[in-house]
């Protein structure tokens, strides 16, 4: 059951922020040499280790049409409905993140702006085995769809009987996406990377998954693809006052602690008599899961920490960074106004982290590991390029022009001087 830390010192709370973590050396190079052979082997490759991790007897990696159709038949009404509707929020909230393009004039005959342009190309890993995640590809796909990227690429692992979920096709037909690709993995990640005979290569990848995906879409940053984000295990910090009700918070635990024997979750509180009914619960609630063995795994690397106040509280979350962080507390103001550092964050007792992973309209792919200091979630700008446009009037670099050699004749650069001197010279015959 989940660790319990009463009252740490400062000095050991940089100990208890660590996530589980393999051997980063082995990690490393394995996920290195599988690259290596995607990029050299393609189809072959990934097809090779769709069959050793996935499903013994692939022989094709491209979903064909008759699936897509297949999975209208197979979901239900009732999940066809819920999709719609979670459709709708997503759409709702990142069709506002639009950038209104300014024209600023910096001085006369001097103008400035900037614009946003679609990625042409993207990949979604959208994971798939014991946990077919269809809520990942609603979030990735309608950000890139609103932002106008030409072609989008999915790549989902089938599971060990070759089956890919039919939540997942359905949602990929249903968003009228084409490009879907049965491989997961490290392998995944390379073949959108790198291309194959059958998988297109793309600009971006986007995608949570293991380990062993976040160092793969790490690593093939250096060939030139860029990522989201490291967004790997699974994690929930649960800050909570004594007034919390335990039930509550102990759901919320289990919630992320389901994903995968890798997660991490943890609570602070500033109750010992809250800790203990939450312990109560967490025993309570995790029979009744059927992925209990998973859960039970993941609280193997979770903490109950307590602390003595809610300054310590928010002190001890913004040095964990913690991909979703909830709120259990009445005065939920006094905690958003302190956050520094969280991927997304959840107010309120009636604020369940999971309508954030299905449909209130925010993303869900976040980053983890402690990366929220420095990485945001996926958004629309994640799918967009800033592009930046000058234009200059002949009355414009009269006015600037002088400043521009000065400038770069301090630094030396005497053809920078001149690219702006020689034009200056046309204005005074």
């Amino acid at each position: 059951m989940i660790q319990v830390i009463a009252y740490p010192e400062t000095t050991q709370w940089k100990s208890l922020v660590q996530r589980p973590v393999l051997d980063r050396e082995d990690l490393t190079n394995r996920v290195k040499d599988m690259l290596e052979d995607v990029r050299l082997n393609g189809d072959d490759a990934v097809l090779n280790y769709t069959r050793m991790y996935d499903y013994a007897n692939a022989k094709s990696l491209r979903i064909e049409a008759s699936d897509f159709k297949k999975s209208v038949e197979n979901v239900s009404e009732n999940l066809k409905i819920a999709i719609e509707m979670a459709i709708l929020n997503i759409q709702k909230f990142h069709s506002t993140q639009h950038e209104i393009e300014h024209v600023i004039e910096t001085m006369p005959g001097v103008k400035c702006w900037r614009k946003s342009v679609a990625i042409e190309k993207v990949g979604l890993y959208i994971p798939g085995g014991t946990a077919p995640l269809f809520s990942t590809l609603l979030m990735l796909t309608i950000p890139a769809q609103i932002a106008g990227c030409n072609e989008i690429v999915v790549c989902t692992p089938p599971d060990k009987n070759g089956r890919i979920a039919p939540e997942i096709l359905y949602c990929a037909h249903r968003l009228g996406l084409q490009q879907v690709f049965a491989c997961g993995g490290v392998q995944a990640i390379g073949a959108m990377a790198f291309g194959t005979e059958t998988v297109p290569a793309v600009y971006k990848i986007f995608g949570p998954g293991n380990q062993y995906v976040t160092e793969a879409k790490q690593q093939i940053q250096s060939w030139g693809v860029a990522i989201d984000m490291p967004a790997g295990p699974s994690e929930v910090l649960v800050i909570a006052e004594p007034d919390a009700n335990s039930s509550f918070i102990a759901a919320d635990l289990l919630s992320q602690a389901e994903h995968g024997a890798d997660s991490q979750v943890i609570l602070l509180t500033n109750d010992e008599k809250l800790a203990l009914l939450v312990q109560q619960e967490l025993q309570h609630q995790i029979n009744v899961l059927p992925r209990k063995e998973i859960v039970h795994r993941a609280l193997k690397n979770s903490r109950c920490i307590i602390l003595n106040n809610r300054d310590e509280m928010i002190e001890f979350s913004n040095m964990y960074a913690p991909e979703h962080l909830i709120i259990h507390a009445k005065d939920t103001a006094w905690y958003e106004n302190r956050i520094k550092n969280a991927g997304s964050v959840f107010l309120g007792a009636y604020t369940p982290e999971s309508a954030g992973d299905y449909a209130s309209g925010t993303n869900h792919t976040l980053p983890t590991n402690g990366y929220a200091r420095n990485y945001s979630g996926v958004s629309l700008d994640s799918f967009v390029r800033k592009i930046t446009y000058q234009q200059i009037t002949t009355e414009g670099l009269k006015a600037l022009g002088n400043t521009i050699i000065e400038m770069a004749r301090a630094e030396h650069l005497e053809a920078h001087a001149q690219a702006v001197e020689i034009r200056m010279n046309t204005l005074k015959q």
